[in-house]
């Protein structure tokens, strides 16, 4: 029985530990860097300052990472992850300026401003309201991703025609996901993005609605493969609250997904 109890107790041990990107205290592991303004509100572009825009706030008892979306704006890891699981758990806010929304930016790369003038070159994570889930192609960004079109739109889906994503690509840089899994306005969402070597999925409240395959980076108008970056979040038109930003290593995909 202490055998047993020894090996079970090293087995554990052994697990990956989650590391607590968001700490509830401090925003020391994380870049800030303020891009272009909203359209029609250059004054709070002027007014703008790092510390106004991400903020660490209090609501009933829990530490939040307050964005305050009044200008176009990232918060990066100072490191760049590869092969992992992140979660992520927000909500909206009530303060907009021009629609909710915002983005989880991963395989971050290259320098702020070369995507929309604000973000580093990455695959995001859409955390636009009604739009939660989606993949767009960020700057030099590139992704192969299975898609039905309906209608005009490409919709992810595990037997559709594989396109490629970027620019100039046959997919364009937006795909959207396969279903609406998103939380009314005003509850928690949890978001788990999961990557390993060129692969990413995306699941929503957990259910997966996006894959991205053979993820890469367009150079002079080649790929080159992309496993790894920097992660972002954006301030980008309204309020978000963040209550948790987590990591943990992983080897492989979960098989249920």
């Amino acid at each position: 029985m202490i055998f047993i109890l020894a090996v079970t107790i090293g087995l554990l041990s052994c697990q990956p530990k989650a590391e607590a990107l968001f700490n509830g205290e401090d925003l020391s592991n994380w870049d800030i860097s303020i891009g272009t303004a909203l359209t029609g509100f250059d004054d709070l572009k002027d007014a703008a300052t790092a510390e106004s825009i991400f903020s660490i706030v209090e609501q009933d008892g829990e530490k939040l990472l307050r964005i305050s979306g009044d200008v176009n704006a990232s918060i990066a890891t100072k490191e760049a992850y590869e092969n992992y699981h992140f979660r992520l758990e927000f909500k909206h806010g009530e303060e907009v300026y021009t629609k909710r929304n915002s983005g989880l930016l991963y395989h971050s790369f290259g320098p702020f401003g070369a995507g929309l003038g604000t973000w580093m070159s990455s695959i995001e994570l859409q955390l636009m309201h009604e739009n939660l889930g989606d993949a767009y192609m960020m700057g030099d960004s590139y992704a192969e991703i299975p898609i039905r079109k309906q209608g005009n739109n490409p919709v992810y889906a595990t037997d559709g025609d594989l396109l490629s994503f970027g620019e100039n690509q046959n997919g364009g840089k937006i795909a959207r996901k396969s279903s609406n899994q998103e939380k009314a306005l005003g509850e928690w969402n949890i978001v788990d993005l999961y990557c390993v070597g060129q692969k990413a999925i995306h699941v929503i409240n957990g259910v997966k609605v996006m894959e991205c395959l053979n993820t890469g980076m367009l150079v002079d108008g080649q790929v080159q493969p992309l496993s790894k970056g920097k992660i972002q979040i954006q301030s980008e038109g309204s309020e978000l609250l963040i209550r948790k930003a987590e990591l943990t290593p992983i080897k492989t995909l979960p098989e249920n997904y």
